[in-house]
């Protein structure tokens, strides 16, 4: 359908198959500007999907977003399938009640286990960050020998081995459940023998496997990246899938004409838990975003 929006003398005509349908024609134009206005919604157990974050207001800065911190079930890798699937639609539900337009799983573990089955629960544009992630890797690799750090449910699921397979037959795909990573780093341990010792015990083995490309397939690893490189060296190329999560979420918001039609994004953290660490480490990240754009917040 074609919908034209009026707003202050400003004719905004667009194509939304996400709109919803209405024929009273003033809500309709309404709820089209609310929708193109209304925040993305991004969430993962914890701080790692700031990453996210950090590459979505790199390319897109007039867009809003909520970022969910599910700080209060933090790790995620190491729960059950039921756990996993309790928590992300409680946060699915608190992001209908917020009306977002789109939603990142910035979780691999949720992109992994609960995301295929939400994608057939909820009308509304959302991607995870596995097959972004697959694609890039496939990208990029010489020698068809994958490295995967990831959670162990991450791991459990095969959806990285799935993707990469699917999209390069014959690939060598090892996977390695680093479960000393996401507690570290939820602490704000980014340096230190404590991470380095675990880096060196979960990429050392691939590397006698020959990888050329290393994925970090959890959104937390790309904060300790530099420690990783160290022992990768330059002979192996690391891949975070956030900055291919955001390059694809652009091109599914503009095919739909979903842009922000506003030039006053606003940006909000919120947190099912403790928020102490969680800004500590956000603000490592992101530095005066959390000072002058963020609206904190928890549920």
């Amino acid at each position: 359908m074609l919908l034209e929006c009026k707003i202050k003398n400003l004719v905004i005509v667009t194509w939304n198959k996400y709109a919803k349908s209405d024929t009273l024609g003033n809500e309709l134009r309404f709820e089209v500007f609310i929708l193109n206005n209304s925040p993305i919604g991004i969430f993962d157990s914890g701080v790692g999907g700031l990453t996210v974050v950090r590459d979505l207001i790199n390319k897109l800065p007039e867009e809003s977003f909520i970022y969910y911190g599910d700080t209060a079930h933090v790790p995620y890798g190491n729960k059950t399938r039921e756990q996993l699937f309790y928590y992300t639609r409680e946060i699915m539900s608190y992001f209908i009640k917020r009306k977002v337009k789109a939603i990142i799983v910035a979780c691999n573990t949720s992109s992994s286990v609960t995301l295929p089955t939400l994608e057939k629960e909820y009308d509304l544009p959302m991607l995870g960050v596995v097959k972004p992630g697959a694609r890039a890797a496939v990208a990029t690799t010489r020698n068809g020998r994958i490295g995967i750090l990831a959670t162990l449910a991450t791991v459990n699921s095969q959806a990285y081995q799935y993707e990469i397979e699917a999209l390069l037959p014959g690939a060598e795909v090892s996977q390695c459940a680093c479960s000393r990573f996401v507690p570290l780093i939820e602490a704000g341990v980014l340096e230190g023998e404590k991470i380095h010792s675990a880096a060196r015990d979960y990429v050392s083995p691939m590397l006698d496997k020959g990888i050329d490309t290393l994925v970090l397939g959890c959104t937390h690893y790309p904060f300790i990246a530099p420690i990783i490189k160290t022992i990768t060296g330059t002979g192996v190329k690391l891949v975070d899938p956030a900055e291919e999560t955001v390059n694809e979420m652009t091109t599914i918001m503009m095919q739909n004409n979903m842009m922000a039609a506003s030039r006053d994004p606003t940006r909000e953290f919120v947190v099912s838990g403790s928020a102490e660490s969680f800004y500590e480490v956000g603000r490592m990240m992101l530095g005066d975003v959390f000072e002058k754009g963020a609206i904190p917040g928890s549920i």
